[in-house]
């Protein structure tokens, strides 16, 4: 009896040895499957950029032409994890008389093109998907894009994208609602990592070195059940590292964003409304509160697009540095933001104003035999006038792009902006590019 009990459990344990050891290989090989079964991404830019300001000795004109390549592998799914990996790197050639604001970079005079020689990686990052696909997880470098870029983007129109080192989490389990929560440690800027503080880089010492080390998390709310538009929600809580010198970046904002259109006969109405409010950080030394504005209207008649636009970035009068009780005027940032496609191509306003900025816009965008076509003209002035500050200029864009294939774009843009005021100077940019993706 005792020998065949021996005997029974003998052959149950070689059993369980069996199938756990078929279970280990099953799930090897569904590792291997989805480390080899995954997607390659490849995406490469030629552009020359051209920076002239015409009626100024000084920066000098400037001429840019660089290349980037960007290579990516994604992994396939293994229980819900995949993993993503990304590669980029710039390099110029020709024309290489500009101020890339990059390490070691003096300029010797000429005009800022953001564009650094530079290689890194862009994205690295772990994901998990639940199933269904109502949850993900992502840890690593990435992407981060939130609503319409305006306050976290990823600086697309640059050579060197900016990514963001951070957990972020996005649930669409409740109907038409989506949530994106995060935490960001590091922005990863387009300056690169070669101009970060240490490294040589001239922006180290100026407040924009390539690497922005934080800890702030972040809020969006979205919720799509109302038929005439989405409405969005949203926390951004930007702490800078206190041993860093960007702390003058750090506050705290809060805004709801409401974007739709509704049908008119064959034509469409488009309208969008935003309101943010923000407050100086913790660790910010400057005390001060400021308010965003942004309305736009318009109409979508045969394809052609037509929209009408204010934007203002206020500013705090009454604001307080910390440290001295001094009274300065502080105002609205979006440091983490898409700066190129807002207030106007010429990058004149990628920091706001002292005195904030209000921005009145029309624009037109259509297509024409394939090609792509558009047109901005812009009014800037200051939020809080003095005697001496008030309307900044004006701006005429305009861009034609043309997508010859999935594969396969071509585009040429130019942005003039155009003067009285003392804070800026007339600036004429101009460029063409062509990318490659698959």
């Amino acid at each position: 009896m005792k020998q065949r009990v021996k005997k029974s459990t003998h052959q149950s344990l070689i059993t369980i040895a069996l199938l756990a050891s078929s279970a280990a290989a099953h799930a090897a090989e569904d590792i291997a499957e989805a480390l080899a079964g995954g997607k390659t991404t490849t995406n490469v830019q030629f552009r020359y950029e051209n920076v002239n300001n015409p009626d100024n000795a000084t920066p000098k004109k400037a001429e840019a032409m660089t290349a980037r390549l960007r290579l990516g592998y994604e992994t396939g799914t293994f229980n819900g994890l995949s993993a993503m990996v990304e590669a980029e790197s710039v390099k110029e050639f020709g024309y290489n008389n500009y101020d890339s604001k990059g390490a070691g970079q003096t300029g010797n005079g000429y005009a800022v093109i953001s564009d650094p020689e530079a290689t890194e990686i862009n994205q690295a990052y772990l994901n998990y998907s639940s199933v269904p696909a109502s949850m993900s997880v992502k840890w690593g470098r990435q992407r981060l894009i939130l609503d319409n870029a305006r306050f976290i983007g990823n600086v697309g129109w640059r050579q060197n994208e900016q990514t963001f080192d951070a957990l972020t989490v996005v649930n669409a389990s409740l109907p038409d609602t989506k949530i994106t929560a995060g935490y960001i440690t590091n922005v990863n800027r387009i300056f690169s990592d070669n101009a970060a503080a240490g490294n040589g880089g001239v922006l180290a010492t100026t407040g924009f070195a390539g690497n922005h080390k934080m800890r702030s998390p972040i809020m969006n709310v979205s919720y799509k059940g109302f038929e005439f538009a989405e409405l969005v929600g949203y926390g951004y809580l930007l702490n800078y590292d206190p041993s860093t010198a960007f702390t003058a970046n750090s506050a705290d904002t809060y805004g709801l964003r409401l974007n739709g259109k509704t049908a008119v006969d064959e034509n469409k109405l488009l309208y969008t409304a935003e309101f943010a409010r923000q407050f100086h950080g913790s660790n910010n030394p400057t005390k001060y509160q400021a308010n965003y504005i942004f309305l736009e209207g318009g109409v979508d008649i045969n394809s052609a697009i037509f929209k009408l636009g204010y934007e203002v970035m206020g500013a705090d009068s009454s604001a307080i540095t910390k440290t001295t009780g001094a009274a300065v005027t502080k105002s609205f940032s979006t440091p983490l933001a898409t700066l190129h496609a807002f207030d106007g191509w010429a990058d004149l306003f990628l920091t706001t104003p002292t005195q904030g900025l209000k921005d009145v816009y029309v624009s037109a965008n259509t297509t024409l035999i394939g090609i792509k076509l558009g047109a901005v003209y812009h009014e800037f002035s200051a939020d809080k006038s003095t005697a001496t500050i008030g309307k900044y200029g004006s701006e005429w864009d305009v861009i034609a792009t043309k997508v010859i294939s999935k594969t396969y774009t071509i585009g040429t843009k130019y942005a003039t902006y155009a003067t009285k005021d003392t804070l800026f100077k007339n600036t004429d940019k101009f460029w063409v590019w062509g990318e490659v993706k698959f």
